[in-house]
């Protein structure tokens, strides 16, 4: 996504090219505003050509000319109370993001029904049913672990902050809930049962789930990179003084040969040296068809084997496959986008110190002009206790829970504050056939004849496809079976089958050999093909349907056209897309002829076809270049690095894991007609936070004035901020009546 991580201001040295690049995972960061302090700390340092910095992932990316060591930078940043530490690029399961997440969750726990209750005590008729002494003490005790427990990482950090004499939003935090906790405390030994525990308690408990949100948020980008990996093979069998042995991938080195069966995985990229079949590489290339391999072909790794047996000499292992060029584009991409930098974080640098500097002007003005120090205190508590970030911090979590829950209830999963803000800025929205616009599954929609009729035709192919593993052989088979298929006939019975790796099948049908396949398997076994039938594949192929020759008797009796069938939700959603401003764009690993096909059924006029998993990113990246925010619509491997490239990836549900971990909206359905619904849900929720955040501050910058007079007491300060929170709350409520 576009970053709005800071930009480095310091002077460079006068190259564009760094001499070698590091990649470290950044401690200590908790807001965007973090992040533009380490990165304006790397750009400062000698020697370094680049320096970008991720609040979201975590992660600094440093180009550095040579001489350079990664243990001055981790000393400067360390200077400035953060840590680098060398970057693993594979994470596991157990990495710190897991452990962020489980350490808000049980800050969360503490936090949670100990501030519920609390808000019970001292707001509601719940309280009335404790003397008024033992209701206070009670809430204080409540509201003390909330603060010192669940809220300890904000007093940490503020801690850090002030000895490293800088703000953020958790010096702001921890000023505003130690005022209010600590004045409550005052007030409690003096025997008032007045006090503002409750917007302590209640201000640390909010900002806790925004936290833990923000973790689970991070950890998505590790797990996507971790199901990639987990598409490839596990072991490989490698054949070594003629015998096959059973090692594990790591084991297989450049010149090795390998036997893969059929049904397996391709285990490394390599070129077959023995064998024939049809590799099925879609989860690669996006191709809906198996490719034909045969000696001196090349295969990629974790692709799967469909029919013959093949040997393959390894040609690369490691970090030099197909596969692991994808997760390194994937990261690459990942590393790219900035957070989103939260109003409430670009501001802090500023709104921290002018909220303390109030604070004590108007201690020291009513001290001047005559006031008691009570009065003074009191007003100057006021300051800082309406300034505490509350409806801050709710602005943000509520509207991502009540838009998420709704999106939920559409089955549509939008998975951080990132996304909500870029869909408003999306000029192209990108899509991807196989299994988005299409069903990913192949169908025959047209029989063309001669010397036969259609049912024969049909009955015949299917009876000899009957033993096939093909997917366009399947489909022919289970035509004859489908009432809504061309043709519907009743298949016949097969006596033979004998499959012709990349070429077709044969078999013997009630007595008489029929061939199908490619038009060359049929000139093989002698039989004439008509002209009748010759135009009709060329038809068939323009249509972008894959043309299948069946024959018997000497000569070609039909050519089948089999494709892949459309999505019903596919052209309306293009026309709903192109109603609204956008311009729509097919990017396909498939032929031309069926991406084009495709792309005229459905009224797209944009088409790029017959592209390799990093070319897709490419082309995102060129529509980036040319000025528009690209969302992306895929479902398979070689739509990952596309994904984190584009503005805005969303990624159907049916597709594979990788493709929904790398997007940043999910389609659980695979309704495709749900892209419409989740660009404008997530438009409404972005406006629902943006109003929060309006209102948060408004609220501030009219109410601290007022409290700076002393025109509001602490406790009418404590009530104002809990109203602002609950309008905000009520104002995220709205987003429920979302409508598809």
């Amino acid at each position: 996504m576009a970053s709005t991580d800071a930009t480095a201001t310091a002077s460079r040295p006068a190259r564009e090219v760094p001499d070698r690049e590091l990649d470290f995972d950044v401690e200590g960061m908790t807001c965007g505003s973090c992040a533009a302090r380490v990165q304006k700390i790397l750009d400062r340092q000698d020697g370094v050509v680049s320096a970008e910095v991720n609040y979201a992932t975590g992660r600094a990316h440093v180009g550095v000319v040579d001489g350079v060591e990664a243990a001055d930078l981790r000393a400067a940043v360390d200077r400035i109370g953060y840590g680098l530490r060398e970057h693993v690029p594979m994470p596991t399961p157990d990495d710190a993001a897991d452990r962020e997440v489980a350490r808000w969750q049980r800050r969360l726990w503490i936090a949670g029904p100990l501030g519920l209750a609390v808000l019970l005590l001292a707001m509601t008729p719940v309280g009335d049913l404790l003397a008024p002494d033992a209701r206070a003490w009670v809430v204080a005790g409540l509201a003390t672990i909330v603060q010192f427990v669940a809220g300890w990482p904000f007093l940490v950090e503020a801690a850090r902050r002030a000895r490293r004499r800088t703000v953020n939003m958790d010096t702001l935090i921890a000023l505003g809930t130690l005022s209010a906790w600590g004045w409550s405390v005052v007030l409690l030994l003096q025997g008032s049962h007045e006090h503002y525990f409750e917007s302590a308690a209640l201000i640390i408990t909010f900002l806790v789930l925004g936290r833990w949100l923000e973790a689970r948020a991070k950890r998505r980008a590790g797990s996507a990179l971790r199901s990639l990996l987990e598409l490839g093979a596990r072991q490989a069998t490698v054949l070594r003084d003629g015998a096959e042995v059973q090692v594990p991938i790591e084991q297989v080195a450049p010149g090795d040969r390998v036997r893969v069966r059929p049904g397996e995985k391709v285990p490394v990229d390599g070129q077959v040296v023995e064998g024939a079949s049809s590799v099925d590489e879609s989860m690669l290339t996006g191709e809906s068809r198996p490719v034909a391999k045969e000696v001196g072909d090349r295969v990629v790794g974790a692709s799967l084997n469909t029919t013959g047996t093949l040997v393959v000499e390894v040609t690369a292992v490691g970090g030099e496959t197909m596969l692991a060029q994808v997760v390194a584009m994937v990261e690459r991409a990942q590393a790219g986008k900035a957070d989103l930098q939260r109003l409430a974080d670009r501001v802090s640098m500023v709104f921290v110190p002018t909220v303390i500097a109030i604070a004590l002007v108007t201690l020291v003005g009513w001290l001047v002009v005559g006031g008691d120090a009570s009065e003074a205190v009191a007003a100057a508590v006021a300051v800082l206790v309406i300034a505490c970030p509350c409806a801050l911090g709710l602005a943000t979590p509520t509207a991502i829970m009540v838009g998420t829950g709704r999106g939920a209830d559409l089955g549509i999963v939008i998975k951080s504050i990132e996304t909500l803000e870029q869909v408003r800025e999306v000029t192209t929205v990108v899509f991807d056939k196989t299994g988005t616009l299409t069903r990913g599954d192949m169908r025959v929609v047209e029989v063309a004849i001669a010397d036969t009729d259609r049912v024969t035709a049909l009955a015949r192919a299917a009876a000899a496809e009957t033993g096939s593993e093909h997917p366009v052989g399947r489909a022919i088979a289970a035509a004859a079976d489908d009432p809504d298929a061309v043709g519907h006939g009743t298949a016949a019975v097969v006596e033979a089958f004998t499959a012709v790796p990349g070429q077709g099948v044969r078999a013997k049908v009630d007595g008489t050999e029929v061939v199908v396949g490619r038009a060359s398997l049929l000139a093989d076994h002698g039989l004439d093909l008509p002209d009748t039938l010759v135009d009709a594949a060329r038809s068939s192929e323009q249509r972008g349907e894959t043309a299948v020759w069946v024959g018997w008797d000497d000569a070609a009796r039909a050519v089948l056209g089999v494709a892949d069938s459309l999505k019903d939700a596919a052209a309306p959603t293009v026309a709903a897309l192109r109603s609204r401003g956008l311009e729509v764009v097919l990017l396909t690993g498939d032929n031309r002829a069926t991406a084009e096909g495709i792309a005229e059924q459905v009224g797209i006029d944009r088409v790029r076809a017959e592209v390799l998993p990093g070319d897709k990113q490419a082309e995102v990246v060129a529509l980036q270049e040319a000025g528009e925010v690209v969302a992306m619509v895929g479902d398979g491997i070689n739509d990952a690095p596309a994904l984190v490239q584009a503005d805005l990836g969303i990624a159907m549900g049916t597709g594979t894991d990788v493709a929904i971990e790398s997007g940043d909206l999910a389609l659980l359905g695979g309704d495709v007609g749900s892209v419409v619904t989740a660009i404008d849900l997530s438009a409404a929720t972005y406006r629902t936070i943006i109003q929060n955040l309006g209102w948060a501050f408004g609220y501030n910058v009219l109410a601290i004035p007022v409290a700076a007079l002393g025109l509001l007491s602490p406790t009418i300060a404590g009530a104002a901020m809990a109203l602002s929170s609950v309008s905000v709350v009520l104002n995220s409520l709205r987003l429920r009546r979302f409508a598809r």
